[in-house]
């Protein structure tokens, strides 16, 4: 699918229960666009097996997540992009919808898969968010520890951060963020998401992904939403707590998803993309960007795209 970069692009779907993906909202160059389209469908039926195995929207959004933390073309887990001290940073945040519990990470350094750490600060309950040196020793203490932080560093990753510095890339703004969504057989929604943040970002940026509101975002009574595109713009607008509010009041997902994007492009000139698993059971995404690869899978079937 070509389209115009001002181009608002949108397609929903009714599901009922199942998982949605995205990896990333950007500009992935044609000749690797079907490797991240399957990438995403890996994902999600990652997730879909959870589901149909009973397990919550929470799991699956989780399972899904870390099956894309682990794959180098993502801006996350391996393969995450680099900060300007060539260092990786990871911000990651994980909600369910009952009972609105969130756990998140931010400026975490050395973590193969830093959603498995924000579901265990979801579980402990006691702070929502933590940061840094916080983050590893929360961490830690729950028995995950980081690995070798070169284990973490690709070529791919190296050469943009090469390419920045040389001043030949538009901005710092890395694609590849990784999201899902997912709704369960009870009706419970869940959202999680996860990135290497900006290439060449100053030590201790904090994207959107993991502000809950912002890039990550659920309720039983909304949906599940995961942002992904430009942090600073997506942070400014609030743009997963808009998409939810008017979701509460009854307004459908493709028509929400799509009129937030566009509305975050027109009101700051925010680019990106969103997922939107409704609570009805319908599945949205929109993107402004020239690429978002995603994919879904239910009971019912599968799809996947860019």
């Amino acid at each position: 699918m070509n389209f115009a970069m001002d181009e608002i692009v949108g397609d929903s779907a009714m599901l009922g229960s199942g998982v949605l993906v995205h990896g990333g909202a950007g500009d992935v160059p044609e000749a690797r666009r079907p490797a991240h389209a399957a990438g995403c469908l890996e994902a999600a039926k990652a997730g879909q097996r959870v589901l149909a195995e009973g397990g919550s929207a929470l799991d699956a959004v989780q399972a899904s997540a870390r099956v894309l933390e682990d794959m180098p073309q993502f801006n996350a887990g391996t393969g995450a992009c680099l900060n300007e001290h060539s260092e990786v940073e990871h911000d990651a945040a994980i909600m369910e919808g009952e009972h609105l519990r969130a756990g998140g990470v931010c400026a975490m350094p050395g973590f193969r898969n830093p959603i498995d750490v924000a579901r265990l600060v979801l579980e402990d309950g006691r702070h929502v968010l933590y940061a840094h040196a916080g983050a590893v020793e929360f961490a830690r203490s729950r028995g995950i520890e980081p690995v070798e932080p070169h284990l973490l560093v690709t070529k791919d990753a190296e050469a943009a951060l090469e390419k920045f510095r040389a001043g030949k890339g538009a901005s710092g703004w890395a694609g590849g963020t990784i999201g899902a969504v997912a709704r369960d057989r009870h009706g419970h929604v869940a959202a999680a998401t996860s990135t290497g943040g900006m290439i060449g970002k100053r030590r201790g940026r904090v994207g959107d992904s993991p502000i809950v509101g912002a890039g990550t975002y659920a309720d039983d009574a909304a949906g599940a939403i995961s942002a992904t595109g430009e942090g600073e713009a997506v942070l400014r607008y609030g743009l997963a707590h808009r998409i939810a509010s008017r979701l509460r009041n009854g307004e459908g997902a493709a028509e929400v998803a799509k009129a937030e994007i566009s509305a975050l492009l027109e009101k700051i000139g925010g680019r990106g993309g969103v997922i939107v698993f409704g609570r009805d059971g319908s599945i949205a995404l929109a993107r402004s960007t020239k690429t978002m690869s995603f994919a879904w899978a239910s009971d019912t079937g599968e799809r996947s795209g860019y």
